[in-house]
């Protein structure tokens, strides 16, 4: 049997941990908000005063003709979020 190196293994340990930190931090400056101000319209819809971010998001389609499941609908996204998800026509 091989012996078990300790001290390189313990240098992989410090390793992993210092590029999960990393991971973590780019990926706390990669997250961000938006939020709409006033008379924000986007497709001739008022949007004014709403705020998204990772939890809370937002999927947007716009149609020429009417859409099918015209409005707007808050849904879970299987993450502990929600996805305000809206067909709308442009105006």
């Amino acid at each position: 049997m091989k012996a078990i190196n300790f001290v390189a293994a313990g240098r992989l340990l410090v390793a992993l941990m210092l590029a999960l930190m990393v991971l973590a931090a780019l990926e706390a400056a990669m997250a961000g908000e938006v939020r709409f101000g006033k008379n924000v319209r986007i497709g001739g819809h008022d949007f004014s005063n709403q705020t998204f971010d990772s939890r809370h998001r937002a999927r947007i389609y716009l149609y020429n003709q009417k859409p099918r499941n015209e409005g707007c609908v808050w849904r879970g996204d299987g993450h502990g979020g929600r996805v305000k998800v809206c067909h709308l026509r442009r105006k």
